[in-house]
């Protein structure tokens, strides 16, 4: 079975879900060294299954996998999103944009995600927003798949290292996109990165888990500050996204470099979750004013999103940054790796 202790350079590229992270970007990063991972979140099975063998005809090297394990929200959070519906009816309309009058179940088509990769197993599989199923660990650790567990703080990591993950990744508050919480409900804490590696540390002890350090990662000193903390690798999502084989949205790569953000902010304002991003209008707008329910909001967002991107709106746009977000560079991928490599 493949393990994060064995990567040539200790250099992960986040998964990144929404288009971000692709096959070519994940083959860039193994062939500096390192290690990259495809995104399912909001794709299909049959989709997740694509990028996997479009991957292996780039790359003969490990790479991993993300999931985000799907949770009920909260009734009375699911109660409040057709009342934030009508705040953001209007900006909608100005926009071009329809917004859903009902939205469906969604389970990230969970079950089907993990029969095919039980029917064709990649090296490793991590989850994000929760744990799978006993019964499910059980059977990807049989057919040979490593299992990274998302964590925040200290109890999300106890109940990993008790389901028998390999790894944690543990998610600093710096981080760019979605907070890795194993609930909707939970506002994620402000505990430093460098600070939260220590206190997991702690809990998964007994255990000696190799720990992945996650979140405000972008520069050399400070990930050999992670690695110094304990920390058996890094990964890094913002620092990528500017590269040529990310899928960034032009719109996104534009507000990267333009100057016109200068600092970023957490909300739930654009899917019920907190999410770090480039802080904007529309976080302004509405901060405080999403149900934290996930993922109806972000399905009702969801139209709007998208307009704004396509008229390009980069005040109405998510966009999804850590706080490292101006140490990233246009470039080769595979260069990056190497780059960030010397200077550690």
């Amino acid at each position: 079975m493949f393990s994060l202790q064995d990567l040539a350079l200790p250099i992960i590229a986040a998964p990144m879900a929404g288009g971000a992270s692709t096959p070519e970007l994940v083959a860039a990063v193994n062939a500096a060294g390192g290690f990259g991972y495809l995104a399912a979140g909001y794709r299909t099975a049959a989709a997740m299954t694509e990028q996997i063998a479009r991957t292996r005809q780039l790359t003969d090297r490990p790479f991993g996998l993300n999931l985000f394990v799907p949770s009920p929200s909260d009734p009375a959070a699911v109660a409040a999103v057709p009342g934030y519906q009508e705040l953001l009816r209007p900006e909608a309309e100005a926009l071009g944009a329809r917004l859903p009058e009902s939205i469906p179940a969604d389970d990230e088509d969970w079950a089907a995600k993990i029969a095919a990769l039980l029917a064709d197993p990649v090296p490793v599989v991590s989850y994000t927003f929760g744990l799978p199923r006993p019964e499910e660990a059980a059977a990807l650790r049989a057919v040979g798949t490593a299992q990274v567990a998302t964590v925040t703080n200290a109890d999300e990591a106890r109940a990993a290292a008790e389901l028998g993950m390999d790894a944690l990744c543990v998610q600093g508050p710096e981080a760019g996109g979605h907070r890795g919480t194993h609930s909707a409900a939970v506002e994620p804490g402000t505990e430093p990165l460098l600070d939260l590696l220590g206190t997991v540390r702690a809990v998964r002890a007994a255990a000696d888990l190799p720990l992945v350090a996650a979140g405000g990662i972008g520069d050399g000193a400070r990930i050999a500050a992670a690695l110094a903390a304990g920390a058996t690798a890094v990964q890094l999502g913002t620092a990528y996204l500017l590269t040529e084989e990310a899928g960034t949205s032009a719109g996104h790569r534009a507000a990267l470099v333009s100057g016109e953000f200068t600092e970023t902010a957490v909300t739930r304002a654009f899917t019920g979750r907190p999410a770090r991003g480039l802080r904007n209008a529309f976080i302004d707008r509405h901060a405080g004013q999403a149900p934290a329910a996930y993922p109806e909001v972000h399905h009702l967002t969801a139209p709007l999103r998208a307009a704004a991107a396509k008229a390009g709106e980069a005040q109405s746009m998510h966009l999804w940054a850590g706080t490292a977000f101006r140490t990233a560079r246009p470039g080769s991928a595979a260069e990056l790796t190497a780059k960030l490599w010397s200077q550690v």
